[in-house]
C-alpha cells in the first residue's frame, strides 16, 4: 500500500481538569443520588452524625463531626438574612463533652428560630445539644443514653482530677436542666442509675420515654420539625411587623 495514501491520526486532545469532572459522578459520591433539589431555603439544615470530634483527631474509619467544622456553619447561618430558621439533625453518639457543649451553646443563643430532631440516637453529649434548640423532636424509635462524664487514657488518680470531673458534670447537667423541662433530681437519678446498662452506669431513654422525662417536647420525624420551625418563623415574622431583616 502507498504511503502517500496514509492518513496520520488526528493529535489526542489533553483533557482538562474540567472534562474530567462529570456533575452527576459528582453528586453520586458525595450525596448517594443524581440529582439535588434545586432552589434556595430559608431554613439553614445542620447535621450532627458519628461521634463529635473535639481537641483529639479521631482515627479515620471513623464516622465524625468536626466542632471546628460546625461553629463557623453557625456563624454564617447567624449572619445570612436570607436563613430565617435552624434545623439541626441528630444522630450522634457523643464524643468530646467540651466540644460538645460548645456547638451546644452556639446552637441555644441563636437569634433565629432552631428546632432539633433526634433520629437514631443522640447519646451522651448529644443529650446537651439535642436540648439547646427553642423545640426539640424525637423519633419514636431513637435512643438517648444518659450516663456521667468517664475518661480514657491516662487519669492522674487525685483528688483534683475527680473534682475537675465533677465540675463538669455539673455543667453538663445545668445545661440541660435550663433548656429542657426534666428535673435535676430526675436527670441525675438517669444518669446514675445502675444495673440498665451492661458494665455501665446511665439509662437509655426511648423516644416516649424522653418525651415524658420533659428531655424533648414532642415525638415526630421531619415533617414535624419543618412545620414547627416555619410556625415559629411566622412568629418571628409577625412580631417583626412582616418585615424579614
Amino acid at each position: 500500500m502507498n504511503d502517500s495514501f496514509k492518513q496520520e491520526a488526528p493529535p489526542a486532545q489533553p483533557v482538562t481538569d474540567e472534562a474530567k469532572k462529570n456533575p452527576v459522578v459528582d453528586t453520586i459520591q458525595q450525596l448517594g443520588q443524581t440529582g439535588t433539589p434545586a432552589g434556595e431555603s430559608n431554613i439553614f439544615c445542620m447535621t450532627i452524625i458519628g461521634q463529635v470530634e473535639g481537641h483529639l483527631v479521631l482515627p479515620p474509619q471513623n464516622k465524625t463531626t468536626k466542632y471546628e467544622h460546625l461553629i463557623p456553619q453557625l456563624v454564617a447561618a447567624e449572619q445570612n438574612p436570607k436563613i430565617e430558621g435552624v434545623l439541626i439533625i441528630l444522630n450522634t453518639v457523643g464524643g468530646d463533652v467540651e466540644a460538645g457543649l460548645a456547638i451546644a451553646e452556639m446552637i441555644a443563643t441563636l437569634s433565629k428560630p432552631t428546632v432539633t430532631l433526634v433520629l437514631g440516637g443522640g447519646h451522651s453529649i448529644g443529650v446537651p445539644i439535642a436540648v439547646s434548640a427553642n423545640y426539640s423532636i424525637i423519633a419514636e424509635t431513637a435512643t438517648m443514653t444518659i450516663h456521667p462524664i468517664r475518661l480514657n487514657g491516662l487519669v492522674i488518680g487525685v483528688p483534683q482530677t475527680f473534682e475537675y470531673l465533677d465540675k463538669m458534670q455539673e455543667r453538663v447537667i445545668r445545661f440541660i436542666t435550663g433548656h429542657s423541662r426534666v428535673t435535676e433530681e430526675k436527670i441525675k437519678e438517669l444518669m446514675f442509675k445502675t444495673g440498665e446498662l451492661t458494665r455501665d452506669i446511665g439509662t437509655t431513654v426511648i423516644g416516649a420515654d424522653a418525651v415524658k422525662y420533659g428531655l424533648i417536647n414532642a415525638i415526630g420525624g421531619l415533617g414535624d420539625a419543618i412545620r414547627e420551625l416555619n410556625r415559629r418563623i411566622d412568629e418571628k415574622r409577625q412580631m417583626q411587623g412582616g418585615i424579614v431583616q
